[in-house]
């Protein structure tokens, strides 16, 4: 039975693939900073779905962390699901430094050493793939946050490159880049999105489908919803300058 390791994995977009993932008959190795949380959350996936999943709590942000995660991706796994991040409220000189550069531990240095661990072995078998959750604000000009959230693609797509044709090309590495999604990462940035329209949110299930299918068309960045398709095509047309000014003005009608 094959194994997928997500972080972040106990709410919101990570809930979501261990759901779908439990569902298809991985097991499951669930990563998130809460063991009792964790503990739930296993319980309740091994009673649905008959898979065994075994819990790592780990808290991201540091190198011991991280650490557990890279040692249990090199004993074997077949997905990597790469989910947990937060945001911080407010504008550049508004967060503390600390903060960011904690955010800066969690989207990129995690994300790189995980997939850096990982990637062997799965090499070796000729099999696997790794789901790096980067953002759409990756492609637009949304200080720290985007630019982590930026930093995820193009590694993602560096990395997809340097393995292209190994394994037979069975190996894969997406960025998957979601909008709105109804999860507790707005609510934990004390963000105020009330004034979202209804277009704009994915449902979780939306999302990890179409996440999946991509990872298996072998697409290196996917960014699901026809709606999200049209900003990002409209963001690399609409000239630098203009788009950062924008940005920043919308993004803050969400703080």
């Amino acid at each position: 039975m094959p194994t997928a390791l997500i972080t972040g994995a106990t709410a919101g977009i990570g809930a979501a693939f261990a759901r779908r993932l439990a569902a298809d008959g991985f097991d499951l190795v669930l990563v998130a900073r809460d063991k009792d949380r964790l503990a739930e959350s296993a319980a309740g996936l091994h009673d649905r779905y008959a898979v065994r999943a075994e819990v790592l709590a780990a808290d991201l942000s540091t190198d011991a962390g991280i650490g557990a995660v890279e040692e249990r991706v090199r004993a074997g796994v077949d997905l990597v699901v790469n989910n947990a991040g937060f945001g911080n409220k407010g504008a550049f000189l508004d967060v503390p430094v600390g903060d960011e550069t904690t955010m800066l531990k969690v989207h990129c240095e995690a994300v790189l050493r995980i997939t850096s661990a990982a990637l062997p072995g799965m090499l070796e078998r000729g099999r696997g793939g790794i789901v790096n959750v980067s953002s759409v604000a990756a492609f637009a000009t949304r200080g720290t946050y985007g630019a982590s959230k930026a930093w995820v693609v193009s590694f993602s797509q560096g990395v997809a490159q340097d393995i292209a044709g190994r394994a037979g090309g069975r190996v894969r590495v997406m960025a998957l880049c979601p909008g709105f999604v109804p999860t507790e990462f707005h609510q934990r940035a004390q963000m105020d999105v009330s004034g979202v329209p209804s277009f704009m949110w994915l449902k979780p299930d939306y999302l990890v489908d179409h996440a999946l299918r991509d990872l298996r068309r072998g697409v290196v960045v996917s960014v699901p919803g026809p709606q999200y398709k049209a900003l990002v095509a409209a963001a690399k047309l609409i000239p630098a300058g203009l788009a950062g000014r924008l940005s920043s003005r919308t993004g803050r009608r969400y703080d």
